[in-house]
């Protein structure tokens, strides 16, 4: 199965899938908004207003399942989202990274190793997966890696030029 395959569910509720950014660089980040690594949203729109008109999306999956640091409604994480950062990337509806209800995005996304070669579940909030072109996972960047950190923002423009 292609990760283009795979169902999603907007935060509004509407049916979505990678496949509907069918040829665009996606940096797939699970998020959260009560963490400490929350004001990484800024970068992420950062990196949405710099690169969007060059085909990259930014698309974020928030999820509960680290200390329960997304607890909100659908409703409220949007507000937020756009309240606090100025959100306008895509947002999926809430789903789990890690454990027996992997959502069968991240069951692919995790077999994909980050730099040092390894490879599992997702350590905490914000981990960045880089899906290439052709829906092919081309780069992982683990939580603290910042979204304007050199060495994502140097495989990002290669994504793009490639």
């Amino acid at each position: 199965m292609s990760l283009y395959d795979i169902e999603l569910t907007t935060l509004a509720g509407e049916p979505a899938r990678l496949g509907d950014h069918a040829g665009s660089v996606i940096l797939a980040v699970n998020v959260a908004s009560r963490c400490g690594l929350t004001p990484q949203y800024a970068g992420l729109q950062r990196l949405q207003d710099r690169y969007a008109g060059h085909g990259f999306t930014v698309i974020g999956f928030p999820c509960n399942q680290f200390k329960e640091q997304e607890p909100g409604t659908a409703g409220e994480i949007a507000r937020f989202c756009s309240a606090s950062y100025g959100v306008t990337f895509p947002l999926m509806s809430k789903i789990e990274v890690n454990g027996p209800g992997r959502h069968p995005l991240y069951a692919e996304l995790t077999r994909f190793p980050d730099g040092e070669g390894a490879s599992g579940d997702v350590r905490w909030n914000f981990e960045k997966f880089l899906i290439g072109r052709d829906g092919s996972v081309i780069g992982r960047f683990r939580p603290l890696t910042e979204p304007e950190a050199p060495e994502l923002v140097a495989a990002i423009e290669a994504a793009l030029a490639g």
